[in-house]
């Protein structure tokens, strides 16, 4: 019976090579093993391994099985192991596997009937999802997590820990052992213990570039579906926080230059060229049409605030649903605190033009625009003559102009 579900799960892996190579490629870094049953309900990775409970497999079609294998794998090169930090691990996991279903579905692989999807989240990274999520606890996914477990007191989880004290005192009583291996024959490999920080770092570089490797065999073979190849371009981008992004843009456009105007008579005839500080005019829209909460909204205030103090922007904000709030612009100097307007009004559709219209009739333009919004809206025909920031929530995709992703 073992031999037909190592046939099984060999043919799955097999068929995934000749068809997926991309994840092919993935599936083969993990080796498989047979996990004892009194842990690994379904199937498990720790980031090096692939479990998997023989009675889960031996109820799986062909398709389905490729589907687990895959599904393990993209875990681990997407190191989500790795990319929790203090997000509580249940939300986080069930954000994970709302992330690289719809991919795989994408990608033609079949799910097995308790693989979780929520059409809704399709394209989004598990950042993005694991807000989203507040009504969704009594979920589960239909794998485990094992590289990323939390500190559990009771004896029952120790016991289970390849580590935990069960295990030490089974090695110190000599009877105990024996049975424990009793227990485990055939049964398969008992849990492995969760990953450490370093073991979490150095698996996190291999598989990024095991990821990098198996993209470019399978861009090779001309066999990388759009949606792992929109996924691929975006983990093998580097990435930097939002706020590290913004201020990036708004230091460049407010650089400290030299200047050659000619000196009063007093100085004399020479001219040397001194460094001159000017004052920098942004604009700063906000979209209101109710996709940005309030909690939103205040933490991008107070960067922005952080941020114009340090390049001395005087900052004109504009609130903008499918028009332009009648109470704007709110005019903020070097010294005002940044602070959203008590009177700020919204809720209607989204529409970009407004702002790009009213820009427009002033008598000079900005040294920069930057626009929060979700990015799902009406844009201007044509992209102005002054550098735009979108800093975008969610997964929707600009026109032109520079897009800083939030989450």
């Amino acid at each position: 019976m073992a031999d037909n579900i190592e046939t099984k799960l060999s043919a799955a892996r097999t068929r995934l090579i000749l068809d997926k190579p991309f994840l092919g490629a993935l599936v083969l870094r993990l080796p498989l093993k047979q996990g004892n049953a009194s842990w690994c309900k379904s199937t498990a990775t720790d980031a090096k391994t692939f479990y998997y409970n023989a009675d889960y497999i031996r109820e799986l079609s062909l398709e389905e099985t490729q589907f687990v294998l895959a599904h393990e794998a993209l875990h681990c090169a997407l190191s989500h192991f790795a990319r929790r930090q203090h997000r509580v691990k249940h939300r986080w996991d069930l954000a994970c596997d709302l992330a690289v279903n719809p991919m795989l579905i994408e990608d033609g692989l079949q799910p097995p009937e308790d693989a979780l999807y929520i059409e809704a989240f399709n394209g989004m990274i598990a950042e993005e999802i694991y807000p989203m999520l507040d009504d969704k606890e009594d979920m589960e996914t239909h794998d485990q997590h094992i590289y990323d477990q939390e500190e559990e007191s009771d004896s029952s989880h120790d016991n289970l820990s390849s580590g935990g004290a069960g295990q030490q005192s089974s090695q110190s009583n000599g009877e105990a052992s024996e049975a424990e291996l009793d227990r485990n024959a055939g049964g398969g490999s008992p849990q492995p213990p969760s990953l450490t920080k370093d073991e979490g770092d150095q698996l996190s570089t291999q598989w990024q570039q095991r990821l990098a490797g198996a993209a470019q065999q399978a861009m090779q073979a001309g066999k990388m579906g759009k949606a792992m190849a929109r996924l691929i371009d975006h983990l093998l981008q580097p990435q930097l926080p939002w706020q590290m992004l913004l201020a990036r843009y708004m230091t460049a456009v407010a650089r400290d230059d030299f200047s050659y105007t000619r000196p009063s008579r007093r100085e004399g005839s020479a001219i040397f060229p001194s460094l001159r500080s000017s004052q920098v005019d942004v604009i700063v829209a906000i979209d209101t049409s109710g996709s940005i909460s309030q909690a939103e909204m205040d933490a991008f205030m107070s960067e922005v605030d952080a941020i114009k103090g340090q390049v001395r922007a005087r900052i004109s904000l504009l609130a903008c649903d499918d028009h332009v709030a009648e109470q704007a612009p709110w005019q903020y100097e070097v010294w005002d605190e940044f602070a959203l307007p008590d009177n700020i009004t919204g809720g209607g559709g989204t529409n970009f033009r407004p702002v790009f219209e009213w820009v427009d009739q002033q008598d000079k333009q900005p040294d920069l625009l930057v626009y929060f919004t979700d990015a799902e809206g009406t844009f201007p025909d044509w992209e102005p003559h002054y550098p735009v920031i979108w800093l975008v929530k969610g997964k929707h995709k600009v026109p032109w102009g520079q897009r800083v992703q939030l989450n």
